[in-house]
């Protein structure tokens, strides 16, 4: 067999393998299709309107104007507007731009390879979780409501905060047994953008020695490995074997050179800091750190 037919024919067979596996890895439960999902799923959704250059805001360190990058679906100004319009007031997280943050992520990770979609394939899973659950929990009010006499309470799932509350007082939180919760979907988003910052974090500051992939593997290593079993955890290793070099990442945010994607991921990273600096705090003060 030529070469190059053998290893297309690997490369296919290890992406259905790292699939199986990831069908097995954290079950959710079940999810709406995406014609009955809150909002269209990631493989179909359009932004309603153009994305204009992102200004950072002086809190996040940022003098500048970070614009649109042609020719690719990842845009970090997208991503940065997300994460900026995410930090809702008394030092909340607002859930709908939380989860477009993710939809930009999501879209970075698989410019990385195809065989990324290993981690983006269980995130997607989530995103979707989290808006059906909302969307629940907007029909009940709306059932329950007597508008003629008062409005419906607040959205529970407006924010981290409310959606946390709102899950413990319902009883829907098990601290000992999987639930298809929006508080332990929540929890595994959570780990995985820490993954995500200490990557961007090292890609932003690191300008020679370790690849792409190492970097990957060893922010996987300190966040996510200690939660995924074995099989995920090899798997993952293969992954990361397959990432393209740190030129790549440089095209991914419209730069030329290591010194010139040092400010733009600064930001970015200050940014998705801050937004995991307040979910850990709504997740400790609740014991919900260690969900199964």
């Amino acid at each position: 067999m030529p070469s190059r037919l053998r290893q297309c024919v690997l490369s296919a067979l290890l992406l259905s393998l790292l699939l199986f596996l990831s069908s097995l890895w954290l079950p959710q439960g079940t999810v709406q299709s995406c014609e009955q999902s809150w909002r269209p799923c990631l493989s179909v959704y359009t932004p309603s309107r153009q994305v204009a250059p992102a200004a950072v805001p002086e809190e996040l360190g940022g003098n500048y104007i970070i614009g649109e990058c042609s020719g690719q679906q990842f845009q970090v100004s997208r991503l940065l507007l997300h994460l900026s319009s995410a930090l809702g007031p008394a030092s909340d997280v607002l859930l709908d731009p939380y989860l477009l943050c993710w939809e930009e992520l999501i879209k970075f990770m698989e410019a990385l390879g195809p065989l990324v979609g290993f981690f983006t394939h269980k995130v997607e899973e989530k995103i979707t979780l989290i808006r059906q659950l909302s969307l629940e929990e907007s029909a009940r009010l709306n059932a329950t409501a007597d508008e003629s006499v008062a409005p419906p309470p607040p959205h529970a799932y407006r924010s981290v905060r409310s959606m946390l509350e709102a899950e413990l007082q319902k009883g829907v939180v098990s601290f000992d047994t999987q639930t298809p919760s929006g508080s332990r979907t929540l929890l595994r988003l959570h780990r995985s953008l820490l993954w995500l910052q200490l990557l961007l974090e090292r890609l932003g500051t690191e300008r020679e020695g370790r690849s792409l992939g190492e970097l990957c593997r060893d922010a996987y290593l300190e966040v996510l490995a200690p939660h995924h079993p074995w099989l995920v955890q090899r798997a993952a290793e293969l992954v990361f074997h397959t990432m393209p070099d740190r030129s790549a990442f440089l095209q991914l945010v419209c730069v030329r050179t290591q010194e010139e994607a040092e400010p733009v991921m600064r930001v970015v990273v200050a940014a998705i800091r801050e937004i995991h600096r307040r979910t850990q705090k709504e997740l400790e003060i609740r014991n919900m750190l260690d969900l199964p």
